[in-house]
């Protein structure tokens, strides 16, 4: 069996720096969307999420767009997620019994090298992300391109994500989701009871 699992809300707290980057800089949320264009055709962040642009053109554009001097790759900087020990215990045991488990992502540049920095992308056996495979989820491009790099079909699949509209697309092709709440019920939710209470 192939297991593919999301980083940010599975592996990992999500870890958001946008109040964080509005409180450093003076704007509103709304401010900072409208520069990076949310719900638009030029989303610096969708961009960002599909390698069209690196984190350090992004940053370069809104400080074009806002007018505020930004030099730092406050995606980066600002990035601390927390680390969900159960959910790696769950990927350790699943390889143990002889399963491949790898982390498919959606995530910008800065994001991508600040997990390689801490080790987060260790315990599986290969990282697929959207800003190296030039798409995103929920785009089934994105599995397809797994599923073809891995050799499984999506029967033989199993993807945990916190997101819905992922998990529905996934599902789409076939593949078992799971919409993780909770490292322990999405542990049940394949026959897997790991931790006694």
């Amino acid at each position: 069996m192939l297991y593919i699992f999301d980083m940010g809300g599975v592996v990992t707290s999500t870890a958001v720096i946008d109040d964080k980057f509005c409180s450093r800089f003076g704007m509103t949320l709304w401010d900072f969307e409208k520069f990076y264009g949310k719900g638009t055709n030029e989303n610096l962040f969708q961009m960002c999420s599909n390698g069209i642009i690196d984190t350090k053109e992004f940053w370069k554009r809104i400080s074009e767009r806002s007018g505020i001097k930004i030099t730092t790759d406050w995606f980066h900087w600002l990035f601390h997620p927390v680390l969900n020990e159960k959910t790696v215990e769950l990927i350790k045991y699943l390889k143990s019994q002889g399963h491949r488990v790898v982390c498919g992502t959606n995530t910008i540049s800065a994001h991508y090298f600040s997990h390689l920095e801490r080790g987060d992308y260790s315990f599986f056996d290969q990282t697929y992300s959207s800003c190296a495979m030039g798409v995103s989820k929920p785009d089934t491009g994105f599995w397809k391109l797994i599923l073809e790099a891995e050799g499984f079909e999506p029967e033989n699949t199993v993807f945990f994500d916190d997101k819905k509209e992922n998990c529905e697309a996934a599902r789409s092709m076939g593949i078992t989701a799971v919409e993780f709440t909770t490292t322990e019920e999405a542990a049940r939710k394949i026959g897997i009871e790991l931790w006694k209470n």
